[in-house]
């Protein structure tokens, strides 16, 4: 009842002071589950998705907004997923409770970039989102957030108003291809996740940097990621810890 009260309060705020386009948005299944992926830039990224969704939109969301009074109310008001980075039981929680959503029949959204974009480009996936939709056998909606970049620059907490964005539904990748795999071959899941990088930098129109984005600590109060070298081979994508893959 709160996400619903607070999707009605702000949904008619953000119209009012950002000019929201939406695209695409009939290849959200109306049931069932489904697993959101769009770029991420700023913050309110987290807003604008659910804002034009039907249906209710669980994110997986890192555990400093939970940590916060500032943020904590809201997260938990909602029921977002808090999730740590550093991994650990308290991260195979989060993973499992990921999954109760998505095998209730809910509608999880994810980053597959693990953090926010350092610069407005799109970065290298991990492998979070490809594990999950193999395992629950759960769709995957790319998204494209164009123009939130605009409304809140990388490294400002100030979001300004009247600017456009539109928010960019793909078609649901296909998985049959990869039914075999729903135990997390990690090949399979490097190729379904640069699949699904490929079809989100079509929606966004960013340019792509083949290195992971990575969290970098907080600047003047904003988040500030650097990025690393993307490793290679079987043995460091193993090594590729879940957690990171889907934070917020």
């Amino acid at each position: 009842m709160v996400y619903r009260a607070l999707k009605i309060l702000l949904t008619p705020v953000f119209h009012l002071l950002w000019r929201v386009k939406v695209e695409g948005v009939e290849h959200v299944p109306a049931d069932g589950p489904v697993i959101l992926a769009p770029n991420h830039v700023t913050f309110l990224d987290s807003f604008f998705l659910p804002l034009v969704v039907p249906r209710r939109v669980t994110y997986v969301a890192k555990a400093e907004y939970f940590d916060s009074w500032k943020t904590a109310w809201f997260f938990r008001a909602v029921g977002q997923i808090p999730m740590r980075r550093e991994g650990g039981s308290a991260s195979e929680r989060a993973l499992a409770a990921a999954r109760d959503v998505l095998e209730a029949g809910g509608v999880l959204g994810i980053y597959p970039e693990g953090t926010r974009s350092p610069d407005g480009r799109l970065y290298r996936g991990h492998t979070g989102v490809a594990r999950l939709a193999l395992g629950c056998k759960a769709p995957v909606v790319p998204v494209g957030l164009v123009g939130t970049s605009a409304v809140q620059r990388p490294g400002s907490n100030l979001p300004r108003p009247f600017k456009k964005v539109t928010v960019r539904f793909g078609e649901p990748l296909e998985l049959s291809h990869y039914a075999g795999d729903a135990d997390g071959d990690p090949m399979a899941c490097r190729a379904l996740t640069d699949e699904l990088m490929f079809e989100i930098r079509s929606l966004s129109g960013q340019d792509y940097v083949d290195r992971y984005a990575k969290r970098h600590g907080v600047v003047g109060g904003a988040e500030v990621a650097t990025v690393e070298q993307a490793p290679t081979g079987d043995r460091e994508e193993r090594a590729q810890a879940p957690p990171s893959a889907v934070v917020a």
